[in-house]
Formats: C-alpha cells, structure tokens, sequence
C-alpha cells in the first residue's frame, strides 16, 4: 500500500504545480533615463512608482492586491510603461540611482508613500521632457478598481 501512495501523491502534486499560474514578471525600470527612452519609443506614458520597497506597508499592499496581479500585468504591458523609484531604509542602492529618485521626490513633491505620479514623455533634441498627467496612491478594491482609476488619468491626459 505504502508503495502506491506515494506515487500517488507525487502525481497528484505534478498535476497541482502545474496548474497553479505564475504572474508574469514585469520590466520595471529603475533608471528614469532608460524609462523615458522606451516611453517615446512604444508612444505610452510613464507610471512613476514612488515606494519606500523595505519599510512602506501600504507599498506592499499596492504591490500584493494590484501589481502582483495578472489583471494589472496585461493593462500594464499594453498601457505603460513602469518605474520604481525607491526609497529603502536598508537596501544599498547605487548612489546615481539615490540621486535621481531623490531629484524626482522634489520635483514631483512626493510626501508619502505610496505615490504614483503618470507622465507623458517628449523628446526634444536629445532630452527628455515630462509632462505631468495626476498622482494616484493606494486604492481599495483590487486592481479593476485601480487599473479604472489609472485609465481614467490616462485617458484624460490624451
């Protein structure tokens, strides 16, 4: 009997692995440089995701509820394109990255975290300029209520 079982469990677990879905991973760029290139290049706006990635609960509430999610990664791929700027107490980051985010904190006078500020990118020359559309946070509901939300900003910045 005990030779059966455990065949038996091992089939059964190959069947519950395989049929449990991994949300595919997202670029999230880092370097607003980068970001803004591929902005222009694909013709959509910039979500600009300010967090604090090892301290800021509501941060991880955003990414868990909405982010992690396979409805936010489908909108995301055909609407935007993502940055991360953070702000971790503990993580080393490199000191280019510090300076930018930093720069961006003031620029876009982030308060708390999280924000999300969306931008439309233009190039002109060989620089790079960002028109603000409307900052969002966290919202309650899920990711179709967030992703209306952010459509909606979207929509009214065209």
């Amino acid at each position: 009997m005990k030779s059966i079982v455990l065949p038996l469990f091992v089939v059964l677990f190959s069947f519950i692995s395989c049929a449990q879905k991994e949300t595919p991973a997202l670029t999230w760029y880092t370097d607003v440089s980068l970001a803004a290139e591929a902005a222009v290049t694909a013709e959509k706006p910039m979500l600009l995701f300010f967090t604090g990635s090892d301290w800021c609960g509501w941060c991880h509430r955003l990414q868990r509820e909405v982010f992690n999610t396979a409805t936010f990664t489908t909108w995301a791929e055909s609407n935007v394109i993502l940055v991360e700027l953070d702000f971790p107490k503990n993580k080393v980051q490199a000191q280019n990255i510090k300076d930018q985010n930093q720069m961006l904190q003031q620029q876009f006078q982030v308060q708390g975290y999280p924000t999300i500020w969306f931008v439309n990118v233009v190039k002109e020359g060989e620089k790079y300029n960002m028109s603000t559309l409307k900052s969002s946070g966290y919202m309650a509901g899920g990711p179709d209520v967030w992703i209306a939300n952010a459509q909606s900003i979207i929509d009214g910045g065209k």
